[in-house]
């Protein structure tokens, strides 16, 4: 055979052979996402590929604009969010592309402050944005052609007109008042409506916790409204002093303090001689902080661990992490504010031989830390917990480092003192939070979000000769949602999460517990 004919059958069948490698399915997540005229930063979950802007009141949702964006590194999207703008007044899907197409949810929360209130109503207006209508309530009797409108808002601030031109003075709503609301070159029609009550005033709702008791009314907004409660075992009425009551217009509200768990107490509004109708609630228990002494450690392998070896597990440290490459970074100590027993050290440290390693800071949490994603953490956060606790105490002593590691977003802190954190949040998660420091698909909590019903923290950043005392208050978006979880986060490094802060901060954490009560 020729050598010619050798080279062309070898082309031909080379010509035939197929490339069966598949190509990686790594997936590809969509890092930062910023909105013009957003209120904070996106939240960005790759867990579910899901991103939430959240817009300020000013910003028209049907056109919104992205000024900045990243992916993950050479991926490419459709649409490409760089360019146009985008109504997200309903959720939009972007899709990323890089060998497999991996699609996203894009969606935008956006709070409208609306209000609509005339002299003497009973109550706070109902503001039904659907049906674009407001309901008022005033009493029997009222002379319906000579109101006297307090103030309203009807869309966003400073870019709304309304027809009729609607200004605090007298109105006559003896019927139906029907409202052009324009904005955005887009017009809403509003109706304003009466309705007529013969109760003055009335006891709406009572949220019962461990030793304070919060009370919501409705009655007349042109007089000083309030509270009364008793034991249910008593017949003496106690007023709630007014200094714990707030009004708005016809609604208001107090909490009542220094009561005693798991007792039942009754409560009304009061509005000058009426009285509402009354409420019968039993206060909640209290519960003792799980291990927050920190007196019991245990080690299995390398790993330390801040419980008792056998032992019922509620607290976890970063170390299963920092132990793969090195030391622990959250020990015991006998350092404690008392001089006896066990305090919990947390150390910000440089994890690894040479440069190949990166910044771990020493971290306690209430959960346990799930495994290790290379030189990364996967963590579920929280435990089980439907009280809610109104502080959270303890001590600490913190002497920071100045920052000398810092993440690429993170690099303006540098050289500056490294910032300590204690925070405790209340959830309402149907399972732990899932919790991932990989860059490439990071999730972290993010105490704006939805899914925290309360939250309080404590930062500190400097040098401390001692321990201090703390308090942290705990405040809570709605008084009548119970928890599921509880969550306490300790960090020697604020932005841990984010390998950043001062090789060498350290932070001593002993003798937590939860406060239930409200001082006056």
């Amino acid at each position: 055979m020729s050598l010619s004919c050798s080279v062309m059958i070898l082309l031909l069948t080379a010509g035939c052979i197929r490339n069966d490698i598949p190509y990686p399915r790594i997936q590809q997540n969509i890092i930062t996402l910023v909105a013009e005229g957003q209120q904070r930063a996106a939240s960005i979950n790759s867990e579910r590929n899901e991103v939430t802007v959240y817009l300020d009141e000013t910003v028209d949702i049907q056109s919104v604009k992205f000024s900045e964006y990243t992916y993950s590194e050479g991926a490419e999207s459709t649409p490409n969010l760089g360019e146009g703008r985008y109504n997200l007044s309903s959720p939009i899907i972007v899709t990323l592309h890089k060998y497999y197409d991996y699609d996203w949810t894009v969606k935008a929360e956006q709070t409208i402050e609306r209000y609509f209130s005339v002299e003497g109503q009973i109550g706070e207006s109902v503001i039904d944005v659907i049906a674009k209508r407001v309901i008022i309530t005033m009493p029997e009797g009222t002379d319906l052609r000579n109101l006297t409108l307090d103030r309203v808002k009807l869309g966003p601030a400073g870019i709304t007109t309304m027809s009729p031109d609607l200004t605090p003075g007298k109105i006559d709503l003896s019927y139906p008042l029907r409202v052009a609301v324009e904005c955005f070159g887009r017009t809403d029609y509003w109706t304003i409506y009466v309705e007529l009550s013969e109760l003055v005033v009335s006891t709406s709702r009572v949220d019962p916790w461990s030793e304070v008791v919060w009370a919501y009314g409705d009655g007349p907004s042109d007089v000083k409204n309030g509270f009364q409660y008793r034991e249910a075992s008593s017949s003496e009425w106690i007023d709630v002093p007014m200094g714990l009551v707030t009004q708005v217009q016809g609604a208001f509200s107090c909490y009542i303090p220094h009561l005693k768990p798991l007792t039942e107490y009754v409560v009304r509004a009061v509005s000058g001689k009426d009285y509402g109708n009354e409420v019968r609630v039993t206060t909640e228990a209290t519960a003792v902080l799980p291990d927050g002494d920190f007196e019991n450690w245990c080690q299995i392998g390398k790993v330390i661990f801040p419980y008792a070896e056998g032992g019922e597990q509620f607290w976890d440290s970063g170390n299963t992490g920092s132990a793969t490459l090195g030391p622990n970074l959250t020990v015991p100590s006998d350092h404690t504010p008392t001089g006896s027993g066990k305090s919990a050290e947390c150390t910000t440290k440089f994890v690894g031989i040479a440069s190949i390693g990166k910044l771990g800071a020493g971290s306690l949490f209430t959960g346990s830390f799930r495994k290790v994603d290379g030189t990364n953490g996967i963590l579920d956060f929280g435990r089980p917990w439907n009280l809610r606790p109104t502080k959270l105490r303890g001590y600490f002593q913190y002497k920071a480092k100045n920052i000398d590691y810092v993440s690429t977003e993170l690099a303006a802190l540098k050289g500056r003192p490294d910032t300590c954190i204690v925070y405790i949040a209340l959830t309402d998660w149907t399972a732990p939070y899932e919790i991932r420091t990989n860059p490439k698909n990071r999730i972290l909590f993010d105490k704006d979000a939805p899914y925290v019903i309360g939250y309080g923290q404590m930062q500190y950043s400097g040098t401390m000769d001692d321990f201090s005392e703390f308090e942290i208050d705990v405040k809570y978006k709605d008084t009548a949602k119970v928890p599921s979880y509880i969550q306490i986060t300790c960090a020697t490094s604020k932005y841990g999460d984010y390998f950043t802060g001062g090789n060498g901060s350290v932070l001593w954490v002993d003798q937590f517990s939860l406060g239930w009560d409200l001082t006056e």
